[in-house]
């Protein structure tokens, strides 16, 4: 292990409680992670020194507060491998920045017959914006299925393109099944085509390390409550020459350059996609947080949260009448699964009773559940803040699910 695990834990305020008088175990992080001291110490800093609206004042702590800010956008540039702080917009998170895109990209590019491909594995928010998107302008959405350990087939994507196909929206990571896509050999094939390509990386950036010049994505969206960030903040990547042309998504404050009785000029980039007055507090939360990260590295925390998902995948596989949704070679930390013919909610329920928080449902993903006809799963998502203990407690847990309900 690279980094002490009893410091990471002690940085994590929420975690030092006891839930039903047992120790918090939590394995929600897929929904949203907690927060470290240091996030919540850049909230209280920010308004209790420099509080105030930022950009466009020219007194001291509006000054001091646009220093601030731009500074995170310079850190979150740093942090994805972005070529310019141009093209990272500050959004209230992945949903808006899929809405952002879908609404903009299909007002200047989409047409009455033309295609968006998309897959079956994808969170609604990166499912049904496309999906409006093509109802409103007669275009057809394309859905890339998945095989038995719930991979994408590039051949498959392959045959699905061709001159119609204006975009291919996908997820980085399944936030249900665990699947890390190959999205790097996606990009390369869809730019063979002039296809640009859009990754919803709410569920990687968290987990992996991410530079988008490698990728050669064209946009790259995440949400900061995932990455141990503020909830309400989120960032889009795009390329420059995209964001150029695409329309504003909002109209208002900050995004207008010159307004006239008969027409209304916008600003540069990447204030034309930040209208009103932003959430400032947030995004301080969010640079501390990808400092915080930086600093633990994140090739670092990605083996450590390998070993947890091995560790519980071994644990998990034997007990008896465990099915796992999600087998790839290559997946993030977290684990779908079924037990016998419980209902996950009535497991969760017995779960959390024993002080451990997992998700159950159709994680936002009903399509999803629609084509592995169940009803949802139990789903337990790992941090670099989990321990093999916890994943004992578990499997303890589940054990008297099983006592109580089989």
């Amino acid at each position: 292990m690279i980094f002490n695990i009893e410091q990471v834990r002690a940085d994590f305020p929420i975690l030092q409680q006891q839930i039903y008088n047992r120790p918090l175990v939590y394995f929600d992080n897929a929904a949203s992670t907690q927060k470290p001291r240091q996030v919540i110490d850049a909230i209280r800093q920010y308004y209790e020194h420099d509080n105030c609206n930022i950009h466009r004042g020219v007194h001291y702590l509006s000054m001091k507060a646009t220093e601030a800010y731009e500074e995170a956008r310079r850190e979150v540039q740093e942090f994805v491998h972005a070529k310019n702080t141009c093209e990272i917009i500050f959004t209230k998170g992945a949903t808006e920045s899929l809405n952002l895109v879908a609404s903009s990209f299909g007002k200047r590019y989409i047409r009455p017959g033309d295609e968006i491909v998309t897959s079956i594995m994808e969170h609604h928010s990166n499912f049904v914006p496309w999906q409006q998107m093509c109802l409103e302008r007669g275009a057809t959405l394309r859905v890339l299925g998945i095989n038995e350990h719930g991979e994408l087939d590039l051949d498959v994507l392959s045959g699905m393109l061709n001159e119609k196909t204006r975009l291919i929206a996908l997820t980085h990571v399944s936030n249900v099944l665990g699947t890390i896509n190959p999205v790097k050999e996606i990009v390369t094939l869809a730019h063979q085509h002039d296809i640009p390509v859009l990754l919803d990386g709410a569920q990687g950036v968290s987990h992996l390390p991410v530079d988008v010049q490698e990728l050669d994505c064209d946009f790259y969206c995440f949400s900061g409550h995932k990455l141990y960030a503020p909830m309400g903040t989120g960032v889009l990547y795009g390329k420059e020459k995209y964001l150029e042309e695409l329309p504003p998504y909002q109209l208002g404050g900050e995004m207008i350059k010159d307004v006239y009785l008969d027409h209304t000029t916008f600003n540069e980039l990447p204030f034309k996609f930040e209208a009103g007055t932003p959430n400032v507090e947030g995004v301080m939360g969010l640079r501390a947080a990808i400092v915080y990260l930086r600093a633990l590295g994140m090739e670092n925390i990605a083996s450590y949260e390998a070993l947890l998902l091995k560790y519980a995948t071994e644990k998990l596989s034997a007990v008896e009448g465990i099915r796992f949704y999600g087998t790839s070679q290559h997946k993030a930390s977290l684990v779908s699964f079924l037990i016998g013919a419980i209902h996950p909610y009535d497991a969760g329920m017995i779960i959390d009773k024993m002080g451990i928080a997992v998700r159950t449902g159709h994680h936002c993903a009903m399509p999803l559940m629609d084509s592995l006809k169940i009803p949802g799963t139990v789903r337990a998502s790992f941090a670099f803040y989990n321990t093999m203990e916890e994943i004992d407690q578990l499997v303890s847990a589940i054990a008297r699910v099983k006592e109580m309900l089989s």
